[in-house]
């Protein structure tokens, strides 16, 4: 495992995906709900693989829509209540296999209260065919209140679409610095006047990594080709740092 080379912070949290299945210490898998990201997802089996250390997550078309009516099925998978993070640096290689109306996505979510009051730190949402990722953050605060987008919620930051790439971010009790293979892509900061509704970030969030397919954004630019299917999302690892001087307080 590569080391970060930075003495500020220090590894506390990793996985790299070395097994033969899903470290359920640390994961479980997505279950289906209402919400766009969430509306195909299934436990089929054949929809992850952990192989030559990396995780994979796919997307195909649903070859047995008497049981399912569901028009793909696609998997997820969620730290939720095995391992969540206030504050550090988050890092998480990963490559996607582009298709019109794939959704792959790396994010968080605040462990308590309900969205978007607990608050949404995107790491990485990539959209169909596009040679950019979007990094965002989602609150109450941005939602329901502010109407100039003022600080910014977010930014695009351009990839080697079809090759790996290192997504994440350094977040404290000020900001949220989006990092893309370890350049600085969007910072999100802190406006104490603006009330707590605009930082839901002071608290843990846990990570969910989707492979989704469909939606009213991705499908913004064009109904999904079933024909692009199987897709998939892989992970090669993800890991979570602290400051050094963090530690022990």
């Amino acid at each position: 495992m590569g080391a970060d080379n930075d003495s500020r912070w220090k590894l506390v949290w990793f996985d790299e995906f070395d097994g033969k299945r899903l470290d359920d210490s640390n994961w479980i898998r997505c279950h289906r709900g209402k919400s766009d990201w969430a509306n195909t997802m299934s436990d089929d089996p054949r929809l992850l693989e952990i192989d030559d250390s990396k995780l994979h997550l796919h997307g195909i078309a649903n070859d047995a829509r008497v049981e399912d009516p569901a028009p793909y099925l696609t998997a997820g998978i969620t730290s939720k209540g095995k391992f969540s993070v206030q504050y550090g640096k988050v890092q998480i290689r990963a490559r996607f296999k582009s298709a019109q109306g794939a959704w792959p996505a790396l994010w968080m979510l605040g462990v308590e209260g309900q969205w978007p009051a607990n608050g949404e730190i995107d790491l990485m949402e990539h959209l169909n065919f596009d040679q950019k990722i979007y990094q965002t953050v989602h609150s109450e605060y941005t939602v329901k209140f502010d109407k100039t987008n003022t600080p910014k919620s977010g930014g695009t930051a351009a990839i080697k679409r079809d090759d790996w790439n290192t997504y994440g971010c350094e977040w404290d009790a000020d900001q949220i610095v989006f990092t893309v293979n370890g350049k600085l892509t969007h910072i999100y900061p802190r406006v104490p006047s603006a009330g707590d509704k605009q930082w839901p970030f002071d608290q843990p969030f846990y990570f969910i990594f989707s492979m989704q397919i469909g939606g009213k954004w991705v499908n913004g630019s064009g109904a999904t080709n079933p024909e692009h299917y199987p897709a998939s999302m892989s992970v090669d690892w993800v890991r979570v740092y602290e400051q050094q001087a963090l530690l022990g307080q």
